[in-house]
């Protein structure tokens, strides 16, 4: 593997699966994703992150705005929808939104799609959040937006990463889940961040 010149650096834009809604910072899959590369030899800084709980594709694209944030980055990541879904928005909306954003985290890449990634939305419907609601509907709807968005990724040859099928093995085992039972532990996203690091270390090689 040859060394960059420079400490390689990454964003990660989403909602609260990216900020790690109820863990602390170190336990975030994209926080454990740089500490997992930093320990195999590869100089990446810790990510900058744009992302808060609640937000849709509107709301992320937005937030962007407002940050005035004019770095490139090495690499960027995108994790968004879970609440498109939960809100009942359309995945027409959902796919025009999502577009404009992969365009948004590709520009933040310097333009290159090939150092962009997109994490697929879990299913929370496997979550102990989800007793009493109709969980195969809630997996149908995620499976439909997640969907989109791989279509997406492959219009634009982004790397699209399916994390949906280790989020619905947590179902169940409470130490997949941080304290609200909703949202994930750090033990659960490290699977996300051994996933995304696989794809990254064969990049960078």
């Amino acid at each position: 593997m040859t060394s960059p010149s420079h400490q390689l650096n990454f964003l990660s834009l989403g909602d609260s699966y990216t900020i790690g809604e109820g863990v602390l910072r170190p336990d975030r899959w994209c926080v454990q994703l740089a500490g997992m590369l930093r320990a195999n030899g590869v100089d990446m800084s810790d990510p900058d992150i744009i992302a808060q709980t609640g937000w849709t594709t509107d709301e992320l694209q937005v937030a962007i705005q407002n940050a005035n944030n004019t770095k490139i980055y090495d690499y960027v990541s995108l994790l968004i929808g879970v609440n498109n879904q939960y809100r009942g928005q359309s995945l027409e909306k959902y796919r025009t939104e999502f577009r404009q954003l992969l365009q948004t985290a590709t520009q933040f890449a310097g333009g290159n799609s090939d150092r962009m990634f997109v994490l697929s939305i879990p299913d929370w419907g496997r979550s102990a959040f989800a007793e009493g609601r109709d969980k195969a509907q809630i997996s149908n709807e995620i499976d439909a937006f997640n969907a989109v968005a791989e279509e997406e990724c492959k219009l634009t040859g982004i790397t699209y990463i399916d994390i949906t099928p280790i989020s619905r093995r947590a179902e169940g085992d409470a130490t997949q889940f941080a304290d609200d039972g909703l949202h994930y532990s750090g033990k659960h996203m490290r699977q996300w961040a051994e996933k995304a690091f696989l794809w990254l270390q064969h990049h960078l090689h």
